[in-house]
């Protein structure tokens, strides 16, 4: 399986912006589906985003369509969420997923996790 690393997380004031980075080893990254999810305090483990193999096609959660987007660079090994105009109901550990389906956008498609990534908005 492919090991991933995620990264970026922090403090932000609402409105502002952060970019999470992924990082994926052991396995060949192009091969793989990924995709972002996020839990938030007291709630289940939600889908955010995810991205194609080549990255040609992606799909978001209707609570972040217009703020995030999701994008990867295969030659780094590598997926990232930029997050804009957040909100303090943004706040969660933000997970990075990988599957082998091309799309993933349930838990049960994925495959490997990393260990998350906290991201609080303070109002």
């Amino acid at each position: 399986q492919v090991q991933l690393v995620e990264s970026g997380g922090g403090l932000v004031q609402a409105g502002g912006s952060l970019r999470l980075s992924c990082a994926a080893s052991g396995r060949t990254f192009s091969n793989y589906g990924m995709a972002w999810f996020r839990q938030g305090p007291g709630k289940e483990r939600e889908f955010v985003a995810a991205i194609s193999w080549s990255g040609g096609s992606q799909f978001y959660a209707d609570f972040v369509k217009g703020r995030f987007t999701i994008s990867r660079d295969n030659a780094k090994n590598t997926v990232y969420l930029q997050m804009n105009s957040l909100k303090p109901e943004d706040t969660a550990v933000y997970y990075c997923a990988a599957s082998d389906r091309a799309v993933p956008r349930a838990r049960v498609q994925v495959n490997s996790w990393g260990k998350g990534a906290l991201v609080t908005v303070s109002s």
